[in-house]
């Protein structure tokens, strides 16, 4: 997973941004301003930085250019914003931008956005000392994923609770109707939760749901969606 800088002047952005791209496993570090993400950008060196354009001090272009001046732009930067034109967009791309993001982003361009920004980004692997170029070290050692059959397979993970991938679970069905209801969504929910690793972005697929809506609907279910995050191995 990588790190991302997400460089915008309204809290509300900040943290919606934070708390979708933190549930995909990406680790998250904030700025409200241009100098804040001076400060991050020299203290670190992020994988990606989702900027804005338009910030009270410094706009997100100017950053860029300066950036890019000083050769600090050794990361993608995918650049957003709510008044966006076609020219706004060209200029961003032609001083380093990788992609423009226009504001209000839905949850799947700002995801397509974000894979495809690390995709291109990331280096090829140096093939292994002693094995032919085609074979890489990537090859020996990154994990195959195998599509799980029709029965009900636990994952072999000690860090997920077994509780929350029992797949057939008990419930006191002499309590009333939306007691039992919201007792069933939970575990529900949470049995999905845990069989997809934490992905909020699998689960609303599995289950059908809109993704702010199952934002929403596990909140107001009372799951524990910090668990999920620690257990969370992809």
């Amino acid at each position: 997973m990588a790190t991302i800088l997400v460089v915008d002047d309204e809290l509300g952005i900040r943290a919606l941004l934070s708390e979708i791209l933190s549930d995909e496993g990406h680790t998250i570090e904030l700025a409200e301003n241009a100098a804040q993400a001076r400060a991050v950008r020299e203290r670190m060196r992020p994988d990606l930085v989702l900027l804005d354009i338009w910030m009270p001090d410094v706009d997100g272009i100017t950053l860029l250019k300066e950036w890019g001046g000083a050769g600090l732009l050794t990361m993608p930067v995918i650049m957003m914003s709510g008044h966006g034109t076609i020219d706004t967009a060209v200029e961003a791309t032609k001083f380093g931008a990788i992609a423009f993001l226009e504001k209000p982003i839905t949850l799947q361009k700002l995801l397509r956005a974000v894979e495809q920004s690390l995709v291109k980004a990331a280096p090829r692997p140096a093939p292994a000392v002693g094995l032919p170029s085609s074979y890489s070290r990537s090859n020996e050692l990154t994990p195959q994923y195998v599509a799980p059959s029709s029965h009900n397979v636990m994952p072999q993970s000690s860090s997920l609770p077994s509780a929350g991938l029992a797949s057939e679970q008990s419930f006191e069905l002499d309590r009333p109707l939306r007691e039992a209801r919201d007792a069933f969504e939970k575990s529900y929910f949470e049995f999905h939760l845990a069989k997809e690793n934490g992905s909020m972005t699998r689960v609303a697929e599995k289950t059908g749901l809109e993704r702010t809506h199952l934002y929403r609907k596990l909140k107001q279910l009372g799951v524990d969606l910090s668990r999920n995050k620690r257990g969370a191995g992809i």
